[in-house]
C-alpha cells in the first residue's frame, strides 16, 4: 500500500498538475487572441471613419468638401470623450429596470469583477460603433447645416440616444447579469442594423425633415433636379474602405477569436457584392439608369447594412438573398424619400442605413435556422417589428426634440449665400492658400500670353 501511495505521489500528482498548466495556459493564449482579435476589429471599424469621409466627398459638391472633412473629424474628437464620459456607464453600466445603466461614468479601470474581460479594449470597439452612429447622420445633412448645431448634436446622440437605445438591445454584454428589456424579449441585433446604423439613419431624418433640401434641388414642380457628384473615384475608395471596416463591424461583434470569424465576414462580403449587383442591374434595367452610380455604392452599402443583424446565424447562401433584397429595399427607399416625401438627403444615408437596417433585422426572423432564434419564427417577427419600432420612435423622437430646439436657438441651417458659396469654419486664408495661389499663377500666365500677342503684332 505503502508503494502504491509513493507511485502516486512521484508520477500521477505531477501529472495532474502539469495538466492542470496547460489548461491554465490555453486559456490565457485563447484569452490573448480573443484580446487582440477585438482590438484589430476595433481598428477597422475606425477605419470606417476614413471610409465616410471619402464617400461623402466623392458624392457632395466641390465648396462642401472642407466642411464635410472637418465635421468627420470633429464629430469623432467629440464621441469620444462625451462616450467615455457618461455615455459608456449610461450603454453598459449596471441596469436600472432593463432600462439604463447607472454606473461605469468616467470610469478609471475597465477590468471590473463580474465585467467583461477584454476590458478598454470592450470600450475602443464600441466607441468606434458610436462614431459610425453619428457620421451617419454628418452625410446626410450635409451641405447646409450649421457646424455648431451639427456639434450639438454629435454631443447628444452620442451622450443620451444612442446609449440608451444600445442599453436596451445590448446592455448585457459587459455585465452577463445586467438586464435590457428588448434583449430580455428576445430581440435579435448581432452587431447593429438597427442599434447602430438605424439609430443614425432616423436622427438623420428628423434633422431633414426640419432641415429641408438645398438650394437648387427641386424645380417648382417639385421634381428633383440632378446635383452632379464631386469625385466619383473618391465616392469607390469610400465604399472600399467602409466594405473592408464592414469585416471588423461584423466579424469582431464575436468578441472573440473562433472558427466563426471566417464565416461572418464570408457573409458579410457576399451581402454587399449581392447587394451591389441587383441594385445596379434593377436601376439599370427598371429606373431608366436614374442615379445609377449612387444607387450601385448605396446598393452595396444596403447589403452590408442588412446582413449585419444576422450574420453570425446566416449561412452564405442565405447572407446573399438579404444583401441581393436589400439592393432592392435601398433603390425603392431611394426614390420614395426623393421623390415622393421630397426629402433631400445629400448622400442616400437613409435608404442605407434606415430602410435596409430595418428589414435586415426583421429579415432575421425569416431567413435564420429556428433553433437559433430566442422564440419560434412568427413571435420572432413580432420582437424584431418591436424593436425596429421601437428605435425609430425613440432615435427619430428625441432627434426631432433635439433639432427644433437647436433650429429655434441657435439655428440649425446656414444662410443661403454660405449655402451658394460654400460653409466657411475657418477663416479663408488658414485653408485656402492653394486656392489663392493657382488664382494667382492663372493671372500671371494670362498676362504673359497678353504680352506675347502684342509683341507678335509689333514683330508683324
Amino acid at each position: 500500500m505503502k508503494k502504491l501511495l509513493l507511485f502516486f505521489s512521484v508520477f500521477l500528482i505531477p501529472y495532474l498538475c502539469s495538466a492542470e498548466n496547460q489548461s491554465i495556459a490555453e486559456n490565457e493564449i485563447q484569452s490573448n487572441f480573443d484580446a487582440l482579435w477585438v482590438l484589430v476589429a476595433a481598428g477597422l471599424v475606425f477605419l470606417m471613419q476614413a471610409g465616410f469621409k471619402c464617400l461623402e466627398v466623392g458624392l457632395v459638391r466641390q465648396k462642401h468638401i472642407e466642411t464635410v472633412a472637418m465635421k468627420n473629424l470633429v464629430d469623432w474628437i467629440v464621441c469620444s470623450l462625451v462616450f467615455f464620459l457618461v455615455g459608456f456607464g449610461f450603454m453598459f453600466g449596471k441596469s436600472y429596470e432593463g432600462v439604463i445603466g447607472i454606473d461605469m461614468f468616467l470610469p478609471e479601470n475597465f477590468d471590473i469583477e463580474g465585467g467583461l474581460s477584454l476590458g478598454s479594449i470592450f470600450f475602443l470597439f464600441q466607441l468606434a460603433f458610436v462614431g459610425t452612429a453619428i457620421t451617419i447622420v454628418s452625410g446626410a445633412m450635409s451641405e447646409r447645416t450649421g457646424f455648431i448645431p451639427y456639434l450639438t448634436a454629435s454631443f447628444f446622440i452620442a451622450l443620451v440616444i444612442y446609449p440608451v437605445f444600445g442599453h436596451w438591445s445590448w446592455g448585457n454584454l459587459f455585465f452577463e447579469d445586467n438586464s435590457a428589456w428588448l434583449a430580455d424579449l428576445g430581440f435579435i441585433d448581432f452587431a447593429g442594423s438597427t442599434v447602430v446604423h438605424s439609430v443614425g439613419a432616423w436622427v438623420s431624418l428628423a434633422g431633414l425633415y426640419l432641415l429641408g433640401p438645398r438650394l437648387g434641388r427641386f424645380d417648382r414642380y417639385g421634381n428633383p433636379k440632378p446635383i452632379k457628384a464631386n469625385n466619383l473615384p473618391y465616392g469607390v475608395l469610400g465604399l472600399i474602405l467602409l466594405w473592408l471596416g464592414w469585416w471588423g463591424f461584423n466579424g469582431g461583434s464575436t468578441l472573440a477569436w473562433g472558427t466563426d470569424v471566417g464565416t461572418i465576414i464570408l457573409n458579410t462580403n457576399l451581402a454587399g457584392a449581392a447587394g451591389g449587383l441587383v441594385g445596379y442591374f434593377h436601376c439599370f434595367i427598371f429606373q431608366k439608369k436614374d442615379g445609377i452610380f449612387e444607387k450601385l455604392l448605396g446598393s452595396v452599402l444596403g447589403g452590408l447594412v442588412a446582413i449585419t443583424a444576422s450574420v453570425h446565424i446566416q449561412s452564405p447562401f442565405t447572407s446573399i438573398i438579404i444583401g441581393g433584397l436589400a439592393g432592392l429595399v435601398h433603390n425603392y427607399g431611394y426614390d420614395f424619400l426623393l421623390k415622393k416625401m421630397k426629402i433631400d438627403d445629400a448622400v442616400g444615408a437613409i435608404p442605407i442605413h434606415g430602410f435596409c437596417g430595418a428589414f435586415g433585422t426583421i429579415a432575421l426572423a425569416f431567413f435564420a435556422p429556428e433553433d437559433q432564434l430566442a422564440h419560434s419564427r412568427w413571435v420572432q417577427v413580432g420582437v424584431q417589428c418591436l424593436g425596429v419600432i421601437t428605435c425609430f420612435i425613440w432615435a427619430g423622437g428625441l432627434g426631432y426634440i433635439m433639432f427644433i430646439i437647436l433650429k429655434k436657438t441657435v439655428g440649425l441651417r446656414v444662410s443661403p449665400e454660405e449655402e451658394r458659396n460654400g460653409i466657411s469654419i475657418f477663416p479663408p486664408s488658414s485653408i485656402n492658400d492653394d486656392v489663392v495661389e493657382k488664382k494667382s499663377a492663372d493671372k500671371e500666365e494670362e498676362l504673359s500670353e497678353q504680352e506675347l500677342k502684342e509683341l507678335l503684332q509689333e514683330m508683324g
